[in-house]
Formats: C-alpha cells, sequence, structure tokens
C-alpha cells in the first residue's frame, strides 16, 4: 500500500520552558569574568605558601618580618594631597594622581633590614586582579625588582619605613585597595583587607607623561580645580550668564563618578585611557539607551521631576542617581554639559562648559538649513523642517590624541546631550577641535557633525506652485555665530570662535569647506546675487511683559525707486529654534526712494506674546520680502530673548569658617497675574549645601523673603546662588559673593 498523500504525524510542540532563566555568565566563553566594576573586589589571602606545609602545619612565621601599621598619609594636611592637588576632595581616603610619587608609612614588627627583609606594596582593582591587565601591580622598594610602577625607600625610622610610590602615567583610574606582602621562607605574609587603605588614583594634568598633561597652570586651575561654573545662554547679541556650582570636590561626587562607569560595564582595562573613559561618559550622561544619568526633557512639562531650569549645580544630581540607581528627571543641553564638566573634573581630566551661538543640528554631515518661502517669499511654516538652536552647549576636553595624526590632540568637543547615535549610541566625541577648524572631519569621533553644527549654511528657497524650488538667498554667517566660554581665573566670557573656524569670507574659510566637502560635508553651492535693498532687524533688549516697538528698516542702495512686499512674523520658540506660537504677522508694502532707507515700526503688545510664552521667554522675528522691480528675495532673522525679573539676595553673620551665617533671598512678582507652583533652589560653593523652597501661589505684585542660616566649612573667595522656576516663570536667578576667613 503506497503512503504517498498521507497525511504526516505533527512533531510534539516543544515543552514551554517554567521557573526562572538560566543565569547568564560567561562560563565556556573565558576563563574569568571581564571585569567592568570598580566596586567589586577579591578577597586575596593573607598567606599564599611557596610549598607544602609539613606534617605539623607551618612553623611559626614570629622570627620573621610582621607588618603592625600602616599609615596612608591621607589627611588633607599631609604631603600627599597637597602635592598631589586633591586637598579640596571631601573623603578621609588618600586621593592621588597617576604619573606622580606619594608616600606611605609602613611599621614593621622590628626594624627593616634591606638585605634581608623583602617586602611589597601590593596595589588591586576590580574582581580579578591580573599583573597582565594591569588590574593586579605589586611594588618593590629596591630598584632590582621593579613593575611598572616605581617604589623606593626614602626613610627609615626605628621600625617605620617611608615609600614612595610612583603610578605608571598610563595606569587605570579608579579605587584601589592596598596590601603589604612580606616573603617568608614558606610563602607570602600579606595585610588584612581593610577600607581605610583603599586609595582612589585620578589622571594627572600636571604629569608631562600623562595624556592629559595641560602645560599652562592658569588654564589648570580653571579646568580642573574650578568649582564656580558660569554658562552662557540668550542671544549671541544679548548674552545671558547661569551659575553653576560644578561640586566636583564634594562629598561622594568621585564615587559617583566611578559608579557611572560601572554602570556602564566599561572593562576596568579601558579606564586609563581618556578618549574611551570620555568617550564612554558623553552616552551615559544621557539615559536615552542605556539607562544613564539624566533625562532629557524640552516639553515644558516637568510634572515627575526638577525643570532643566531649576537646578543649580551638580551634586544633587550625581547623588540623586547613585542612590536611586534611576536616571535623574530632566535635563537640557546645558544641565548635561554642566554634570559632564563635574564628572570630568572631578576624575582629572581639564574640560570647560562651551556654548555655540546658533547651532544648526540634526544636519547629518549635510551644510545647509532650510528654509523655504512661497513665490511671494513669505515663510512656508508647514514645510520648513529644520531649525536652528538659539545656542547649544557641550564640552571641551583636553587630551592627547595619539589615534590621530599629530597637530590634532589639544582641546576635544565631547557633547552628552542626545541629538545624533554615534556607532549605534547617542554619544558625541571626543572629536578634536583642531580637526574641526581645518576640515579634517574623517578622523574620529564624530568631528563632522560637529562641523555642520557651526558651519552650516541658511538657505531660502522659493517654493514655485509646481512644487520646484529655487534657493533665492543664502546665508554662510548666520550658524556658529559666536563659541564662548568661561575666561581662565576671572568671571568673564571669553570668546573662542576662532578655535572652531577661519574667519567668513576669507581664504582659508573656502579651503577648509571644500576638504570637509572631499570627506562627504555637502555645501550649498548656488550663490544667488544679492539684492540692492537691505533688510536690517535691530538688537532689541527687552523685559518680560513689556510692550516694545521693532523697527525694521529698509534701505535701497540702487539708483532707481523700489517697491518692496515685506512679510513681519513674529513667533514664541523654543531655544532650540523650534516654533511653537505665531502671535504677530505683518504684511505691509514699503516705497524706497533711490538711495535712501526707510524704517517701518511695528508694535509689539505683550497681550499677544505673553500667553504663549514657553520656558525661557524666546521672541523669533523673520522678516522676508520680496522686490517688485527685480523679483528678488530679502530676509532677516532676529532672536529676542526676554529679561526675566531678579532675586535679590543678602547676607549676614561674620564671614568665618564654623561661624554660622544667614542668606536672605527676596521676590516680587511684578506681573498682575499670579504664579503658580514656585521652587526656589539655593546652594552656597563649599559653603552650603543645596536647600529648596516651594510656594503654591505667590500673587500679582507681592513679595516674598526666604532666610536660611548655614555654617561655612571652607575658608576663601566663594558666592551663594539661588534660582526661582515655576511653568509661568523661568530661569530667575540671583547671587551674593562672600570671602570667607579661616
Amino acid at each position: 500500500m503506497s503512503d504517498q498523500g498521507a497525511t504526516p504525524t505533527p512533531s510534539p510542540a516543544p515543552p514551554i520552558p517554567t521557573g526562572p532563566p538560566p543565569k547568564v555568565t560567561n562560563r565556556g566563553r573565558s576563563a574569568v569574568p571581564i571585569a567592568s566594576s570598580n566596586s567589586d573586589t577579591t578577597e586575596i589571602p593573607e598567606f599564599e605558601p611557596f610549598v607544602a606545609p609539613g606534617p605539623r602545619g607551618f612553623p611559626p612565621l614570629t622570627e620573621y618580618l610582621d607588618i603592625y601599621n600602616v599609615d596612608m598619609m591621607s589627611g588633607p594636611d599631609e604631603i600627599n594631597k597637597q602635592q598631589h592637588h586633591t586637598t579640596l576632595y571631601f573623603t578621609n581616603y588618600l586621593v592621588v594622581r597617576r604619573g606622580q610619587e606619594f608616600q606611605v608609612k609602613i611599621t614593621f614588627s622590628r626594624p627593616y633590614k634591606p638585605a634581608e627583609d623583602k617586602f611589597a606594596v601590593e596595589f588591586t582593582i576590580g574582581s580579578s586582579p591580573q599583573y597582565s591587565k594591569g588590574t593586579y601591580v605589586p611594588v618593590f622598594p629596591t630598584k632590582g625588582r621593579q613593575s611598572s610602577w616605581e617604589g623606593r625607600i626614602t626613610e627609615t625610622s626605628d621600625k617605620t619605613v617611608t615609600m614612595c610610590i610612583t603610578p605608571a602615567a598610563n595606569c587605570i583610574v579608579g579605587k584601589y585597595n592596598f596590601y603589604v606582602a612580606v616573603q617568608t621562607p614558606y610563602g607570602l605574609r600579606r595585610t588584612r583587607r581593610d577600607d581605610s587603605r583603599d586609595l582612589y588614583i585620578l589622571f594627572n594634568p600636571w604629569a608631562a607623561a600623562d595624556a592629559v598633561f595641560l602645560d599652562d597652570e592658569k588654564e589648570r586651575e580653571e579646568c580642573v580645580m574650578n568649582e564656580n561654573g558660569i554658562i552662557y545662554h540668550g542671544a549671541f547679541d544679548d548674552i545671558s550668564e547661569r551659575n553653576w556650582n560644578y561640586g566636583q570636590f564634594n562629598n561622594g561626587i568621585l564615587d559617583a563618578c566611578l559608579y557611572i562607569m560601572d554602570r556602564s560595564e566599561m572593562p576596568i582595562t579601558n579606564r586609563g585611557d581618556p578618549i574611551k573613559v570620555t568617550r564612554k561618559a558623553s552616552a551615559m550622561l544621557n539615559s536615552h539607551d542605556d539607562e544613564g544619568v539624566l533625562v532629557g526633557n524640552w516639553s515644558g512639562d516637568y510634572t515627575y521631576g526638577v525643570a532643566p531650569t531649576s537646578w543649580t549645580g551638580s551634586t544633587d544630581i550625581l547623588l540623586m542617581y547613585t542612590k536611586s540607581k534611576m536616571p535623574v528627571c530632566y535635563a537640557q543641553c546645558w544641565v548635561y554639559a554642566a554634570v559632564f564638566n563635574t564628572f570630568l573634573r572631578c576624575l582629572g581630566i581639564p574640560s570647560r562648559v562651551v556654548t555655540n551661538y546658533y547651532s544648526a543640528h540634526d544636519n547629518d554631515g549635510n551644510l545647509k538649513t532650510d528654509i523655504i518661502l512661497d513665490e511671494n517669499g513669505r515663510v512656508d511654516r508647514s514645510r520648513t523642517r529644520d531649525s536652528i538652536w538659539n545656542y547649544h552647549c557641550w564640552n571641551e576636553c583636553y587630551m592627547s590624541r595619539p589615534d590621530l595624526p599629530a597637530g590634532f590632540g589639544g582641546w576635544q568637543v565631547v557633547d552628552a546631550t542626545p541629538q545624533e547615535t554615534s556607532d549605534g549610541m547617542y554619544r558625541c566625541g571626543p572629536a578634536s577641535v583642531q580637526a574641526i577648524k581645518h576640515g579634517e572631519i574623517c578622523f574620529p569621533f564624530d568631528a563632522a557633525f560637529v562641523f555642520a553644527e557651526v558651519n552650516s549654511d541658511v538657505v531660502f528657497y522659493s517654493r514655485r506652485k509646481d512644487g520646484t524650488m529655487e534657493p533665492v538667498r543664502v546665508n554662510r554667517a548666520h550658524v556658529g555665530r559666536m563659541v564662548l566660554t568661561k575666561a581662565a581665573g576671572d568671571m568673564t566670557r571669553r570668546d573662542i570662535t576662532n578655535h572652531y573656524k577661519f574667519p567668513e569670507g576669507s581664504t582659508e574659510e573656502r579651503t577648509v569647506l571644500e576638504k570637509a566637502e572631499e570627506y562627504g560635508c555637502k555645501q550649498e553651492k548656488s550663490n544667488p546675487p544679492l539684492a540692492d535693498v537691505e533688510l536690517v532687524l535691530p538688537t532689541l533688549e527687552i523685559s518680560m511683559g513689556d510692550n516694545f516697538e521693532l523697527n525694521l528698516e529698509l534701505i535701497n542702495r540702487s539708483d532707481e525707486n523700489r517697491i518692496v512686499n515685506t512679510y513681519i512674523s513674529g513667533t514664541v520658540v523654543y531655544y532650540t529654534g523650534v516654533t511653537s506660537t505665531e502671535f504677530l504677522f505683518r504684511n505691509p508694502t514699503v516705497t524706497i526712494d533711490p538711495n535712501k532707507s526707510v524704517k517701518e515700526l511695528v508694535m509689539v503688545e505683550s497681550k499677544n506674546y505673553m500667553k504663549h510664552l514657553v520656558e525661557q521667554a524666546n521672541l523669533h522675528f523673520i522678516a522676508t520680502g520680496k522686490v517688485k522691480e527685480t523679483g528678488q528675495i530679502i530676509t532677516a532673522m532676529k532672536v529676542v530673548t526676554l529679561h526675566t525679573p531678579k532675586l535679590t539676595m543678602m547676607l549676614s553673620g561674620v564671614q568665618k569658617v564654623n561661624e554660622e551665617m544667614t542668606v536672605t533671598v527676596e521676590f516680587t512678582n511684578p506681573f498682575s497675574f499670579s504664579l503658580e507652583g514656585v521652587y526656589i533652589r539655593m546652594e552656597g560653593l563649599g559653603i552650603m549645601q543645596t536647600k529648596s523652597k516651594y510656594y503654591s501661589l505667590i500673587t500679582g505684585g507681592s513679595s516674598l523673603t526666604w532666610t536660611e542660616f548655614f555654617t561655612p566649612q571652607r575658608a576663601g573667595s566663594t558666592r551663594v546662588f539661588a534660582t526661582l522656576d515655576c511653568p509661568a516663570l523661568r530661569q530667575v536667578s540671583g547671587q551674593v559673593f562672600v570671602n570667607i576667613e579661616p
């Protein structure tokens, strides 16, 4: 009988697994797990035998050298912290920098005899210390036996030996365990694990052999040691300042920075390379794809967290992340940059926060930002998708770049704000500033993206009725208008635009753009002729709630009459350039005599814009026009950042360490409407922890007064500053300077 056409018996379905999934390990792949946590340690035995014990075990070892005590010399007044510039770290542990000698004192059971006694100090880091990986480092006191770290005895006094140790200038950065091991004929006898002997080893910008060496004392003092931050925002022609407490030496911050690297599962062996550390950290500072430190939010709704404009420093954010093990809400670009700056300075990498005014985003290597106009010259907002941020903050950190040709070390751009993915993750850099300036955008990492942020062209297209578009105006100088950072050793700003680009229109600039184009950065080739009518918008400094005049000037540079159909649009925008609401539109027709100018006056009333304001209170005016006689398009753009009211702050009491003082914050609501859900935060750099106060309602015209007590624990010149924040009013701040005497 044939079985052709018979229905096959179905195979039984595989059993559905029940219970917990099997624990995933590295068994069968590698002999030991890849060490990726600085907090994990391995207990090292107190005795390691060289030979098998006899029938009665090992004989008594009392006749051999024994260790009675180890002094890590970790106090703030000890020579170690002073020489290593680490006295400000709020910790009882020893904190030193690599590539530089430090001292420990070891007390033995009897006087040390160099000819007979053999001992070593041992450093371990991570869960599976290995000599070949640099995670187990023995250091010997004699020159005949040296490892990658150097050791020498400088003083012997009775039973105490002072030993100097120099960690390798490229060693792993992190928290090490410390042991002393003495050699006996039967084996190694070492000290018991003691947490108080742990020590931190950091990057060293003072050591010439370190990759982060910065040979400028003033810059080192600013970019490593200074906790006092100023971050620039607003508009390039109306610059505002935001105070920030980096707090890189505060209690718990160093451990928080190491926890961030642990959380990223960064292999311990990579943590001596500043290139790998900064690239990994730029991903970990945002939570976009890795449960990192900060959640970005540009919506204006911060119900379940702290508004980005309310933060005053990095300490609360980092400690909150370490404690909760959850991303902290919320951040925008300057918060990412400020917390990243704390991370870098804490670990010893020189860094600074940089602000780029008119920063082009999401260009993906295309050096164009497109604005679409209809045939009459009016902006077509439904088709204009690109936006230019009024400003954007990122970081620069200083390091050598052995992976790049000579000359491309120094300042590197790193950016933690999640914008575009890089190698599959939201991160950016390190990108050489020199490479960006010279158009060498093929070099890693993300140089092309940063190049576009400072070099894009704004191209105005006229869209015909058949859908085709023609470039009618190209503005090559709008994007990357100015790049600022805080001046070293001063409370003023420093213009570093020339670090990123050559002067607009110069021969060097054209050469750089041509080179960038070879690497795929396409720029706008068309060069529409300039119109003989110029359109100018004024620079304005306006307080929130004010009515003001917008004087639009049209200048006729021809010898004939010109009639211009103009379009004046005012919109409320986020600082990212994203449009919220159009509150103003005018369409005057203007006649201009030959070689004359005409001013078109537009009144802007607060009642029209106040109800539409979003945070940071930015108004964006764009004026366009079409010259009737020539058909040419003219354009002008202006961002007006409305000035917010200030907090008044006063200090009282003796300005001295351990003497109680008071600080008082005063604020008057200048508006006719009430402010609801008001938070005030206050903190003092090195003298007062963050304090906050909540007010459910501040009625129009009413005032509040808030007084807090504090006791300074540190001498020096510093300041106390505060922010006031609520949904209807952001970016209100105040500060007061103080000089605390010892």
